[in-house]
């Protein structure tokens, strides 16, 4: 028998035309010990599927039961570990974790409660910090709590709703080793759920995709048959995970493409004026002749420093970056958080003062913010009560002050239209998703006509699919235009679909750039072609080496650490 099964449990919420059909038959068996993955996109009903088995939430619906009985609530032999790990700010690290020993462990005498806690934090190796409260605490520490507390319950089954996935890809990783680690020492039975698919390979036993709502249901399993422990650095060269993972992101994108809402129109065209931004620039016949080192050195960064004062002394994040960029290369700047990346892109925007060396663009110095250098954040920032023809439309009105009204309409529709949002462009932005929201500020940043687009993160809030269908937007705009450009991740796969160069940059303080990386796959590019390709498994070997290599700071881990 089952220890845990769902038999056709649906889901919805609200009443009559505002009915939200959430889960529609889900239909789930997992076995003791099993370690199941459910993938899926935000808004698919992942966290509402999670909530119902731990009790938190009951379904329409259909039966939901545990080693047979049924689920009616949430109990002590289901763990869950929320995205948002929710502690207590005033208790420390182990006065945290011993509320839940005490609650699971009421019988037990002082001693044993004190153990066992003990036990807990060892446990997700933060012995260290036993003593710490949480705002002492990095997020990803601030996590293994909140596993170490829920571990603590001794759970059955430990329920994990995407734990992950507001870390740093480095602390993500190791979190997952951390996971993996506690999975095979207990055997514990452990339902996951995540977007990322590569998460999903390296832990689990078994993929199971939700497919995408109304009424979503689960979609077709894939067994991990990959003999474990599972190193993220071997597989890559392991055949048999390169075939699984295609298989698995074929069919989420097969399954989820069309959710935007978009229509672009074909028939679009740009008036013929020219912005602010370009009135400098040299005429095409005159860049031919001339040959000019502008066109190979358009963007240079010679010595480039960033000191902060702090109470114990200066404090040199970034000391001696040094690139040039040709016009119109694109350029991926990776690495782990804290290494400097979003200060460099900050320096470059004109937004962070530069304490030694120099930026220029075009010729010209980099000394304050300005229009030429268009910048798309993580959050794109909009104005909630403007439509996102408005929204884009503050920009082009500034840059554009010669065109007509017209004209700048046709403008602002154009790059909409490439985005996908034809059909959303007079909506309030607080009536759009988050993917929708950054396809207006991927429009406004193009609509610009900037000489050097500067992208910080600008994924890195949203699910995997609606990322990756913004990488393919983006690089098709791109490709339209081919502005210089700067993008900030410290994802590998993005870095390696989007770029021309990666640029790796050493950890932090006194981060620099450890090695350049030429991308040489063909254009245009889309993720289904790469994962085809012989060459791009080699371009992320490098660069997970590298990150693997830098981990432990500013300098490269000897050799006997990393064997170690």
């Amino acid at each position: 028998m089952p220890i845990l099964e769902l038999k056709q449990v649906a889901k919805r919420y609200g009443e009559g035309d505002r009915q939200t059909r959430v889960l529609g038959g889900i239909d789930l068996a997992v076995e003791a010990g099993e370690f199941v993955a459910i993938v899926g996109f935000s808004g698919s009903g992942k966290t509402t599927l999670i909530e119902i088995i731990a009790g938190l939430t009951k379904p329409d619906s259909g039966d939901v039961l545990f080693k047979g009985a049924p689920i009616t609530g949430p109990g002590p032999e289901r763990g869950l570990v929320f995205q948002s790990y929710s502690l207590m700010p005033w208790l420390t690290v182990a006065g945290n974790v011993a509320l839940a020993v005490d609650s699971a462990h009421a019988s037990a005498s002082k001693a044993e409660r004190a153990a066992l806690t003990r036990r807990y934090v060892d446990l997700v190796g933060l012995g260290h910090a036993a003593g710490r409260r949480p705002a002492e605490l990095s997020g990803g520490m601030r996590q293994r709590v909140a596993v170490a507390r829920a571990l603590a319950m001794n759970p059955e089954v430990l329920l994990l709703d995407e734990p992950l996935s507001a870390l740093d890809a480095l602390t993500r990783a190791n979190l997952q080793d951390e996971i993996e680690r506690i999975w095979a020492q207990d055997r514990k039975t452990v339902v996951m759920i995540t977007n990322d698919v590569d998460e999903a390979i390296l832990l689990a036993d078994r993929i199971i995709p939700l497919k995408p709502g109304p009424d979503a249901v689960l979609g077709p399993d894939f067994a991990v048959k990959l003999p474990r422990p599972r190193d993220r650095a071997a597989i890559n060269h392991d055949r048999a995970f390169k075939d699984l993972r295609a298989a698995v992101t074929q069919y989420l994108m097969e399954v989820g493409m069309g959710r935007s809402g978009g229509s672009k129109a074909a028939a679009a065209t740009l008036p013929n004026v020219v912005p602010l931004t370009q009135a400098d620039e040299m005429p095409a016949a005159s860049r031919a002749a001339a040959a000019s080192p502008i066109v190979e050195r358009y963007v240079e960064f010679f010595d480039v420093r960033k000191i902060y004062p702090t109470p114990k002394g200066p404090l040199t994040v970034v000391d001696g970056f040094d690139l040039k960029m040709r016009k119109g290369e694109f350029v991926s700047l990776i690495g782990h958080s804290g290494c400097g990346k979003s200060t460099v892109l900050s320096m470059v925007a004109g937004l962070n003062e530069i304490s030694g060396g120099g930026i220029t663009l075009n010729g010209k110095e980099v000394t304050s913010a300005g229009p030429e250098r268009a910048v798309v954040f993580q959050s794109p920032s909009l104005m909630p009560w403007m439509t996102a023809r408005e929204n884009v439309a503050l920009g082009v009105d500034q840059v554009y002050p010669t065109a007509t009204a017209a004209e700048r309409r046709e403008i602002v529709d154009y790059y909409l239209n490439w985005v996908d949002l034809a059909d959303a462009r007079d909506k309030r932005a607080s009536e759009l998703s988050n993917g929708m929201k950054q396809r207006v500020g991927i429009a406004r940043a193009f609509a610009l006509s900037p000489k050097l687009l500067l992208l910080d993160e600008p994924f890195g809030m949203l699910d995997s699919l609606t990322r990756w269908e913004l990488q393919e937007v983006l690089m098709e705009v791109w490709a339209r235009t081919r502005v210089t450009a700067i993008c900030v991740t410290h994802d590998v796969d993005e870095a390696i679909l989007l770029a021309d160069r990666v640029v790796m940059m050493t950890n932090g303080p006194n981060a620099r750039i450890g090695h350049v990386m030429q991308v040489d796959l063909p254009r245009p590019r889309t993720r289904r072609a790469l994962l085809d390709h012989p060459d791009y498994y080699r371009y992320r070997e490098t660069l997970l080496d590298f990150l693997e290599e830098y981990e432990g700071g500013a300098r490269p881990r000897p050799a006997s650490a990393k064997a170690a």
